[in-house]
């Protein structure tokens, strides 16, 4: 048991003294960075997405509205 405890203690110390602080200080900066909310461009992006869904709900709806039309039976096919 005695040869045992430095085997184990030397990568617990190293892990103490080198990847958990990079780990906290990696942790609480992305914790940061979410909580700031979007930045500009993703905004951008994410108002770019909302007009194009916007457009495909508008498109759907025209050929939903022509099929309708040409052939009423259309949605109990399928």
């Amino acid at each position: 048991m005695e040869t045992i405890a430095p085997l184990i203690a030397a990568p617990v110390i190293l892990f103490m003294l080198f990847v958990a602080p990079i780990w906290v200080i990696m942790h609480y900066r992305s914790q940061r960075k979410i909580s700031q909310g979007l930045s500009e461009d993703e905004l951008t992006q994410l108002q770019q997405l909302a007009r194009q869904a916007e457009q495909m709900r508008e498109r759907i709806q025209t050929l939903e509205a022509i099929l309708d039309a040409e052939s009423p039976q259309w949605r109990s096919r399928s």
